[in-house]
């Protein structure tokens, strides 16, 4: 099944609740179908410098909401919110009540945590690898059944819940659409099994963002990606939609270079960066080639880019958006 072009938005900061709606209204106008934020803590210090990761200045749930207020039609979501953050069932009270305000414009985005640092700076518990994943697992699990409204009687190893029914219900049903994000086997096995968006997404098994990630992303590594999905998802695969961020977009005078620039650093050959998944060099016009192209590749037609790129971007989103 090829589904149709839709693109989104990840955002990071705003200085001014006005700054904030009149981003997401022009987002909306412009015809994207989502923005995103991240789901992180720290502010300006040693410990995200060390990460190498953007400053999220917004707590994830609350812009969310003002995104969906001012808005008509874009959906609202978090790529990715991580699980430990918060109690599970909290998150699933939250995600239901964001559907219900939204009138069903939440994509709900899960990840297993990844930062090292920040969960040290927290004074988190930063557990294995398996460990995590198997407690993202559980609260998908969670989710679903609040999302039921049945009443919920959960043991695991990491939720534990009981004796009550979960409201309030979300208007999307089954449920809203859920995101599973990261770039290992474990968790792309678990997302084929039960997301209904897989985001493909660096492996940061270093725990910061660096060349290993980037280097472990390539159209190669993609490929065997997408084959862990194919493995664990089985019959509903062709059902699965592909999202992935396109952190490296440089549209226009400059691109080639920025691409060149980004080869060297991260030990790639400028071919590699060129069709690299996560970036996107070139003109419009060049860039609605390569995303068509990797449609064919792998399936990816749901293409989030960064804030910086919201108006750089448009024409493309002009010419492939529900494409």
């Amino acid at each position: 099944m090829t589904h149709l072009f839709r693109f989104g938005v990840q955002s990071f900061s705003a200085s001014s609740a006005r700054e904030w709606c009149e981003r997401a209204r022009r987002v909306e106008a412009l015809g994207y179908s989502a923005l995103h934020l991240a789901d992180h803590i720290l502010g300006p210090g040693e410990v995200i410098a060390a990460a190498n990761h953007p400053i999220q200045e917004l707590a994830a749930v609350p812009a969310m909401a003002a995104a969906a207020a001012a808005t008509e039609t874009l959906r609202i979501g978090c790529r990715v919110f991580c699980v430990d953050y918060r109690h599970p069932a909290v998150l699933a009270k939250e995600t239901a009540t964001l559907d219900l305000l939204s009138d069903g414009r939440l994509e709900i985005g899960l990840g297993a945590g990844w930062l090292r640092g920040e969960y040290e700076a927290l004074g988190m518990t930063f557990d294995p690898p398996a460990t995590r994943i198997d407690r993202l697992a559980e609260v998908v699990g969670l989710l679903k059944a609040h999302f039921a409204g049945e009443e919920l009687n959960l043991s695991g190893e990491h939720v534990n819940v009981c004796g009550y029914s979960g409201v309030p219900a979300p208007v999307q049903k089954p449920h809203p659409p859920i995101m599973i994000g990261g770039g290992s086997r474990r968790v792309l096995k678990l997302a084929g099994r039960e997301a209904d968006i897989v985001s493909l997404n660096f492996n940061n098994r270093a725990g910061i963002l660096g060349p290993d990630g980037i280097k472990n992303s390539t159209e190669e590594k993609t490929r065997e990606k997408l084959g862990w999905v194919r493995e664990a998802a089985g019959a509903r695969f062709d059902e699965l939609e592909f999202e992935i961020g396109a952190y490296f977009t440089m549209i226009g005078d400059g691109s080639d270079a920025a691409a060149k620039g980004m080869a060297a650093a991260f030990g790639l050959t400028p071919e590699q960066m060129r069709q690299h998944p996560h970036g996107l060099f070139g003109t419009p016009e060049a860039i609605c080639d390569e995303l068509q192209r990797r449609r064919e590749l792998f399936g990816i037609s749901y293409v989030t880019v960064p804030d910086n790129a919201i108006e750089a971007f448009a024409p493309v989103v002009a010419k492939l958006a529900g494409c």
